[in-house]
């Protein structure tokens, strides 16, 4: 998908920001829906399909964490920034938890959302050119598509922070990945927050393959992580 289709749902309760936020993303080329709370945010989700989100986390009536975990049973590969004011740790790892792909806290500048925007939109869907199947224990994972399959024909489809996570540990099948180098390929710098973040991806991988006993993500103390497969 080309970057001049990005067609973005903004939930901002802010009217001000709301209203800026959409003029300027429009003023680029992106058509893009405001709404104001996370519940007209899931009705305008159904009715327009996005092709990228921007939540922000504190809305009335259902806030952008729960309104992340209903767009994820909806759709696990649409992209979704979050928008906060909070720089607690707690609140920014629990936004990834609900499924976002990348936050910013407030205030930002309008040049950072949309270098932030194309990127992800760009991580979210296109074909690398690189293998895009591989065989995991029982598992068949195509990140193409995003989809980890189990020998039971059940398919999981992956965010795409988890697929491009995951894709890394494939092409390093038995092997060492430094954290450094998936921080960097995955996230596109290493800071505090996006290494917390990492974690907890892992951790959700490791819950999906947890069915399967001959495939194991291992940490590697102080260097990184390992996907073993027997």
């Amino acid at each position: 998908m080309e970057e001049n289709s990005i067609n973005i749902l903004l939930a901002e309760d802010d009217k001000n920001l709301g209203t800026i936020l959409r003029t300027y993303l429009q003023a680029k080329g992106f058509p893009t829906t405001l709404v104001e709370n996370g519940e007209q945010a899931l009705e305008a989700f159904d009715r327009i399909k996005p092709s990228f989100c921007i939540f922000d986390i504190m809305m009335p009536i259902m806030d952008g964490y729960a309104l992340a975990k209903e767009i994820r049973n909806k759709d696990k590969r649409v992209p979704i920034l979050f928008l906060t004011a909070k720089t607690m740790q707690d609140d920014v790892l629990s936004g990834f938890e609900a499924g976002a792909d990348d936050y910013m806290t407030k205030p930002f500048s309008m040049e950072e959302l949309l270098v932030r925007v194309k990127a992800i939109y760009r991580r979210a869907y296109e074909n690398k050119g690189e293998d895009t199947e591989f065989r995991l224990g029982s598992f068949v994972f195509d990140y193409s598509r995003r989809y980890l399959t189990n020998s039971n024909g059940e398919v999981r489809r992956l965010t795409s922070r988890e697929a491009d996570l995951l894709v890394l540990l494939c092409q390093n099948k038995n092997q060492v990945l430094e954290r450094s180098v998936a921080l960097k390929k995955v996230w596109a710098e290493e800071s505090y927050f996006n290494a917390r973040s990492m974690d907890v991806y892992i951790t959700k991988l490791r819950k999906y393959f947890k069915a399967d006993p001959d495939v194991e993500i291992i940490n590697i103390h102080g260097i990184g992580f390992k996907l073993y497969v027997k």
